[in-house]
């Protein structure tokens, strides 16, 4: 189904604050990309992702680079559309954007975002479960920021040659995720200052504590040797870190 979006509009204050994880005494299961958390999502996001902005603005350069007039971006993982957004004013309005994730409810906030930013450009939207398997086709740029480390690692070689076959020849894949460190010496510090950072940003002990539980079983980071050499084995010519901090980083690999 496509949606129409505009130059880059985004208007977070509209979104609540989250506050998901601050009741002391709720029972904490497996976090899940539902309406719950759809409706605080871009609020969560940009107070637990450090530089997120910044992330954001580097990954849609990095796109424009690379999307050729004609052919198809794919934002895997889309969530509430703020990359496609991003994306609109930076690339080409003759690249067709497609949107994928796999939590109807991201969706349908996606929807209603693209939809209050009034653009031009046509969008397609999709429900797609990456562990059943996407179709991708005809592609310059591929983005997956935040979202291989919620895939099952039984999954990802799978997923690295899909995109890979997919993309077109110089095509690029823009890979954000958080990391895991070999060294527990630097693995404890990094943590420690990241929810220094969350923090900063207002979280409570509690609510750190328990969106910790939540995620133990969902979200499985590698080390960036791990992702690395994912994608050099799925037939990646060039790959380069464009962004570190701490637990956090950016991949660029290129076809």
């Amino acid at each position: 189904m496509a949606s129409k979006v505009p130059h880059l509009q985004v208007h977070e204050n509209n979104n609540r604050r989250d506050e998901v994880f601050a009741t002391p005494d709720q029972p904490v299961g497996d976090f899940a990309f539902n309406a719950t958390v759809a409706a605080v999502f871009d609020d969560m996001v940009s107070r637990s992702v450090p530089y997120y902005g910044e992330i954001q603005r580097m990954a849609c350069e990095l796109a424009g680079d690379f999307a050729e007039p004609g052919s198809c971006l794919y934002d895997i993982g889309c969530s509430t559309a703020t990359t496609l957004l991003g994306l609109d004013t930076m690339v080409d309005p003759s690249v067709r954007f497609v949107g994928i994730d796999n939590a109807p409810d991201m969706i349908e906030k996606a929807r209603e975002k693209i939809v209050e930013a009034n653009t031009n450009r046509s969008i397609d939207l999709r429900v797609g479960d990456l562990h059943q398997g996407i179709d991708i086709h005809d592609a310059s740029v591929v983005m997956m920021l935040l979202t291989l480390q919620f895939v099952r690692p039984l999954h990802r070689e799978r997923i690295m040659r899909t995109i890979y076959d997919g993309l077109n020849e110089r095509g690029a894949l823009l890979l954000v995720e958080k990391l895991t460190s070999e060294d527990s010496t630097f693995n404890r510090l990094f943590i420690e200052h990241y929810y220094d950072y969350k923090r900063r940003n207002g979280y409570s002990d509690i609510e750190i504590a328990k969106k910790r539980e939540a995620l133990e079983n969902v979200l499985i980071p590698y080390r960036l040797e791990e992702n690395l050499q994912l994608l050099k084995e799925a037939g990646f010519r060039s790959v380069e870190v464009f962004f570190r901090w701490y637990n956090f980083c950016g991949i660029i690999a290129i076809k």
